[in-house]
C-alpha cells in the first residue's frame, strides 16, 4: 500500500459488539472499512452511528453494503469489488440458547456462511488475510483450562456450527494457501453486548432494579463458570493475529474463572444491593445440555502476539452496570449519582 492508499478491511457482523469495536480500531490506524450489514425495516446500526460520515463528504472511509452470510454469490460482488487487504468474519447467529430452538438456521449462517465468505475470498482471487470468528463453546465440555491442543465437545448447535467454521477455516489456509486465521476467542463484554445475553441481562437488570423500575431478575443456572473479557481489547487480539508472519489459530482469554453468581454479585454490589434479595430461578432459561466450565490459556497468543488482557470480570461488571445505569437516567434526578458513586 502507498500512502495515499489506506488498507481495506472487510468486516461481517460489523453492527455487532464486536464488529462495532473492531471497526472503530481500525479506523483509527487509518483503514478503509467496508462492513456487511442485512437488510431490515428498521435501522439497526446503532452500535456504530457514532463511526458513520455521510458518504457525500470527503474523506469518508466507512461503507456500508447489504448483503448476508447465506448469499454466496452477493458475497464474491462484494469482495471482488472492495478487494480489501484483511476480511474479518463475525457475523453468526450467536446466541447459544437460541441455537437450540434454531438449530437449521445456526447451521447455516454460523457454518455454511463461513465456508461461503471463504469461498468467495477463493473465487474473487483475493489475497487477503482471513479472520474467523471462533469461539470457545466449540471445547463445550472438555475440562479446563482450555488451549489450542485441547479437543473440541460442542455441548449446542451454535457450538458445532463454530466447530464446522473451524475446520474449513484450517483447509482453506492448508488447501489453497489462504492466510486465514481462528480466533478461539473465550466470553467477551461490553456495554455493548446484546440484551438478551447473561451478562447484559444481569447488568441492565441491576440499572432497573436500583432506579425502582423492576422488582425481580429471572435466571437459570448460576454454578456456570466461565472466562469473561473486555471486547474492545479482544478485537485488538483480531488485529495482532492477522499481522503475524505466520497464520496460526489463538485462544484469547484472562483465564480467570467465575460464576454467574459471581457476575451476579459483582454487578448488585456496584450499587450497594444484595443480589439474593431480587434473583429468583426459572428453568426456561437452561439449555438442553449445559457447558460446565470455560477458562482459557491464552499463553500462545500472549507470547506470539504480545497480547495481554487487563481487565477482569469485576472490574467488567461495574463498567457495563454502570454504562447501563447512565442510561436509564432521565433529566432532573440525582439516583443515578448515587449509585454510580457507591461503588467507586
Amino acid at each position: 500500500m502507498t500512502e495515499n492508499m489506506p488498507r481495506k478491511a472487510f468486516i461481517t457482523g460489523i453492527t455487532g459488539q464486536d464488529g462495532s469495536y473492531l471497526a472503530q480500531l481500525l479506523l483509527s490506524k487509518g483503514y478503509e472499512v467496508h462492513g456487511l450489514i442485512r437488510r431490515a425495516s428498521t435501522f439497526n446500526t446503532s452500535r456504530i452511528d457514532h463511526l458513520f460520515a455521510d458518504p457525500h463528504e470527503s474523506g469518508v472511509r466507512l461503507f456500508l453494503h447489504y448483503g448476508d452470510l447465506t448469499d454466496g454469490s452477493r458475497l464474491v460482488t462484494l469482495l471482488q469489488s472492495v478487494r480489501p487487504d484483511e476480511v474479518y468474519n463475525l457475523a453468526a447467529q450467536s446466541h447459544v440458547r437460541v441455537s437450540f430452538d434454531e438449530p437449521e438456521f445456526t447451521g447455516d449462517t454460523t457454518g455454511l456462511g463461513s465456508t461461503r465468505l471463504l469461498e468467495a475470498v477463493r473465487l474473487a482471487g483475493l489475497h487477503c488475510r482471513y479472520y474467523q470468528a471462533s469461539s470457545s463453546e466449540m471445547f463445550g465440555a472438555s475440562p479446563p483450562p482450555q488451549n489450542e491442543s485441547t479437543s473440541f465437545y460442542p455441548r449446542s448447535p451454535y457450538g458445532v456450527a463454530k466447530v464446522y467454521s473451524y475446520w474449513m477455516t484450517k483447509n482453506y489456509r492448508e488447501a489453497y494457501g489462504v492466510y486465514a486465521v481462528n480466533g478461539i476467542l473465550f466470553n467477551h463484554e461490553s456495554p455493548r453486548r446484546g440484551e438478551t445475553f447473561v451478562t447484559r441481562k444481569i447488568t441492565r437488570a441491576v440499572a432497573r432494579i436500583a432506579a425502582g423500575t423492576q422488582s425481580e431478575l429471572f435466571m437459570g443456572n448460576l454454578d456456570s463458570v466461565r472466562d469473561w473479557g473486555y471486547a474492545p481489547e479482544y478485537v485488538e487480539a483480531m488485529w495482532l493475529m492477522l499481522q503475524h508472519d505466520e497464520p496460526h489459530d489463538y485462544v484469547v482469554a484472562t483465564g480467570a474463572s467465575y460464576t454467574v453468581r459471581d457476575f451476579l454479585q459483582f454487578s448488585f454490589s456496584h450499587v450497594g444491593l444484595n443480589w439474593e434479595d431480587y434473583v429468583r430461578f426459572d428453568e426456561r432459561y437452561l439449555r438442553p445440555t449445559e457447558v460446565d466450565a470455560l477458562v482459557g490459556d491464552s499463553s500462545f497468543a500472549q507470547t506470539t502476539l504480545g497480547w495481554k488482557p487487563t481487565i477482569l470480570t469485576p472490574e467488567l461488571a461495574g463498567i457495563m452496570v454502570e454504562n447501563d445505569v447512565k442510561a436509564l437516567a432521565q433529566d432532573g434526578t440525582d439516583w443515578i449519582d448515587q449509585v454510580v458513586s457507591h461503588g467507586e
